[in-house]
């Protein structure tokens, strides 16, 4: 099979598609002909050398497939013929790939699959942190970095299903535009605006009852001043540093929670049990088409460096996706 491999760490350059073996699935596992896979955050930094797949995952790029299982290991029910898409740990820039049963999917007929190929990452990543570590439930308010990212975008899709009220930042006045037109309640521009007067001033000074942060760094404090008393704060990303300071005394007396995670490490048993939760408490706005991804570009798989480009541009609204003829 056709692959994208890494074999050496550096700019988009540095992907370059070379013939690999077509996986074997093992017991519990299906092996996918790929249709489409999605482009992520994690992706870029493991080009750059900077986040190597875990144990025991392929080195081949990409979190996040779709397409129709031809095989199954020895203990999977999911049938030879159906449409999925799955969360991997690494491996999705290929033609075929080799995933543990319980992380796909049910791909609706009515669905794109390509579209699909850019649900599973960020619904997983936004699911777990926003919704299971920070709590967040109808009625509340929520903060979000990176509004037009892929997990700006999904957290903005969730919490407009579940009745949550969310503000993002944007780098620009035309990301807010794209923010808020997504659904996004409030969209603050970052470089012009000072996002926790801006949270305060929107919020009547209350605060939010969760901050999901990709950033890290000089942001910590400032989410936490975001907060409201019993607030929640759910790191999942360093890209502005990974060191904080922060003031215990304020977090002690306004009773905060400050916690986060990385997914891709997770064992298939967590992904599994993640995944039968999104069956049954979000698939069907998926099976209704309530739930899309935002779509930025799609680029043929021997293309992954010019995908690579858009995202190291930071122009993208929305997921990025490989197609696979």
């Amino acid at each position: 099979m056709t692959a994208v491999a890494i074999p050496v760490p550096g700019g988009p350059d540095a992907l370059v598609p070379e013939k690999r073996p077509v996986p074997v699935p093992g017991p519990g596992e299906v092996l996918i002909r790929i249709a489409a896979a999605g482009v992520n955050r994690p992706d870029v930094l493991q080009r750059q050398g900077k986040y190597p797949p875990p144990p025991g995952a392929s080195d081949i790029p990409g979190l996040e497939v779709a397409g129709t299982i031809v095989a199954a290991g020895d203990g999977s029910d999911m049938l030879v013929g159906q449409r999925v898409c799955a969360l991997l740990a690494g491996g999705g820039y290929a033609e075929y790939a080799v995933v543990p049963a319980g992380q796909c999917l049910p791909v609706p007929d009515s669905y794109d699959i390509v579209e699909a190929a850019a649900l599973p990452e960020t619904l997983f990543t936004v699911w777990t942190n926003l919704f299971e570590r920070a709590y967040a439930v109808g009625g509340d308010t929520v903060l979000v970095h990176g509004g037009t990212s892929g997990i700006g975008t999904m957290a903005i899709s969730l919490c407009k299903l579940f009745d949550i009220r969310i503000i993002v930042t944007c780098g620009s006045d035309g990301k807010c535009d794209q923010a808020r037109n997504w659904g996004a309640d409030h969209a603050i521009n970052y470089r012009t605006q000072d996002f926790v007067d801006e949270v305060r001033r929107v919020t009547g000074g209350q605060g939010v009852q969760a901050v999901l942060d990709m950033v890290g760094g000089a942001y910590v404090p400032r989410n936490l001043d975001c907060l409201a008393e019993d607030g929640r704060h759910v790191s999942i990303a360093v890209q502005g540093g990974a060191k904080a300071e922060i003031f215990l005394p304020a977090l002690m007396s306004r009773r905060l929670t400050l916690t986060g995670s990385t997914l891709r490490p997770r064992s298939p048993a967590f992904k599994s049990l993640v995944a039968d939760e999104l069956v049954r408490v979000v698939w069907p706005f998926v099976e209704q088409g309530r739930l899309r991804p935002a779509m930025d570009m799609r680029f043929p798989l021997a293309d992954a460096a010019k995908a690579h480009e858009r995202m190291d541009a930071g122009d993208h609204f929305g997921k990025i996706v490989l197609t696979v003829e």
